[in-house]
């Protein structure tokens, strides 16, 4: 922030679409990346005649982030028309919840450089997403994709409470792995399953009066919700100080400029004239109901956290890179329970893993809390395990890991035996190590020389020539030992 004199209110309004296998209101399928407008009932087209029927899977999975977020669940809830014109919406309007949605209060906890944050919610409330209108090149049409309407979402909206950026894209990281655990959202940023809209304003240091805000809509990472509120605030600054006025206004985040621009003037309530929706009866969660979604939330991120550091011996850093990765604790269970090495476990799941869903080799089934590869096979944490017993005991090298992986994943081979066939058992034998030795230090005598003369960092050179005679098949522990050992340097 360029002045001292001001300080940043935000609040955020996050969009997350509920993981069911149809729409909210239509039995149409629900799936990205499809054909336009090929996954559209006549319902989603609000063809006259038609009407909606409510996904009891919606509300439970919207119910189970409310129990998790530590929300009041309001026994009685009411779906609303929220009235506006855009092509995308072909009814006219949206059906949503206004004074009566399905969760109030709640709140997020987070640490930030330290410190225990906690942001409170105002409330969580169901709705159906609109269309997808696109703009290419210069054609002077929009094409409108409506495989998106009707998809089902809840909207999670906080107080205003959030003072800096960086608290910010903290709360909208640890908000994804409290949806992700409970099954609520798949955490797909990058095909708009979880996206925010960023309410930003300033005032003068001290003053309880909420500043002019500015919306930034449709962010869908934690670099961009960072960086656009950053910027936000300095522009807000700017226009203050230079004696212009701000207005309420929609902004979006432009990427490439690293700016917001103007989008259009922001509506009020009152603009949108809600009405209770007609065709919908209000909803009502009875204990019964209540209960059994209680009952089957899972272990939540902070307590992941806390039992990867104190059970398994974790640090801080491994637990939440393991936590913030989809999939990720569950395949560490999966493993761990066949007597694996803690640590070992994590370096293979933040590796090899993670490398494969990047190249998407491997790819989280949810509603198996299994990995599948791309060929078929599921990732099963007995055949790891024994992948990295193999490691434990010196047999194969931390590189060969990645290598018998990478097979495991294509052929659903065992590791034992792909060992072998590939060649990657390490070499132990004295008399063969102290003969890759012998000829590294007749290749490179000045590196032995500075060796003896205490330059330990020399060794560096001796074990990569090493390594390389014996096509990675050396113990790289053991012959660093031998070599100081035939050195005269023996430690």
């Amino acid at each position: 922030m360029s002045s001292t004199a001001y300080e940043a209110v935000i609040g955020l309004e996050v969009h997350a679409r509920l993981r069911t296998a149809t729409k909210i209101f239509t039995s149409a399928p629900v799936a990205f990346g499809e054909r336009p407008n090929s996954l559209v009932s006549a319902g989603d087209a609000a063809l006259p005649g038609t009407l909606p029927v409510l996904n009891r899977h919606a509300v439970e999975l919207a119910l189970r982030a409310g129990l998790a977020l530590e929300c009041n669940i309001q026994r009685l809830s009411i779906f609303d028309r929220k009235n506006y014109f855009y092509p995308d919406l072909p009814s006219g309007y949206q059906i949503s919840q206004n004074d009566f949605p399905i969760c109030l209060g709640g709140r997020v906890q987070f640490e930030l450089d330290g410190k225990e944050v906690t942001v409170p919610l105002t409330r969580i409330h169901m709705e159906q997403d609109a269309g997808k209108s696109s703009h290419e090149g210069d054609d002077p049409y929009s094409r409108i994709d409506l495989n998106r309407a009707g998809t089902p979402l809840i909207e999670i909206v906080t107080d205003p409470a959030l003072r800096s950026p960086e608290e910010a894209a903290e709360f909208f990281k640890e908000l994804r792995s409290i949806l992700v655990a409970v099954g609520a959202n798949d955490g797909n940023m990058a095909e708009g399953s979880l996206r925010c809209d960023a309410n930003v304003s300033i005032r003068p240091k001290g003053s309880q009066t909420l500043g002019t805000r500015a919306e930034i809509k449709n962010l869908n990472s934690f670099r961009f919700l960072r960086d656009a509120i950053a910027y936000e605030i300095e522009r807000q600054i700017d226009v203050l100080e230079n004696g212009g006025t701000l207005v309420q206004e929609t902004r979006l985040w432009n990427v490439n400029d690293k700016k917001t621009v103007s989008m259009r003037t922001k509506e009020d309530g009152e603009d949108y004239r809600y009405m209770p929706d007609p065709d919908i009866p209000p909803l009502v969660i009875d204990d019964a109901w209540l209960t059994s979604v209680q009952q089957s939330l899972p272990e939540l991120p902070r307590a992941q956290r806390e039992r990867l550091q104190t059970k398994h011996g974790l640090s801080a850093y491994d637990a939440n890179v393991l936590v913030d990765g989809v999939g990720y604790v569950t395949l560490f269970d999966q493993v761990i329970a066949h007597q694996a090495d803690a640590k070992l476990t994590a370096n293979l799941i933040t590796g090899a893993v993670a490398a494969a869903i990047n190249d998407q080799k491997l790819v989280w089934k949810a509603q198996n809390k299994q990995f599948v590869s791309s060929q078929g096979h599921t990732l099963e944490g007995a055949p790891l395990a024994r992948l990295l017993k193999l490691q434990a005991d010196d047999t194969i090298s931390a590189t060969a890991v990645r290598t018998l992986f990478d097979h495991m994943l294509e052929e659903n081979a065992d590791p034992e035996e792909l060992v072998d066939r590939l060649g990657l058992r390490q070499v132990q034998d004295a008399s063969a190590l102290d003969a890759w030795i012998d000829a590294a230090i007749a290749q490179n005598p000045s590196a032995a020389d500075a060796v003896r003369a205490g330059k330990n960092k020399a060794i560096g050179a001796l074990l990569g020539g090493i390594m390389r005679a014996s096509g990675g098949k050396a113990n790289p522990a053991k012959v660093r030992q031998r070599l100081l050992e035939r050195l005269g340097e023996e430690k």
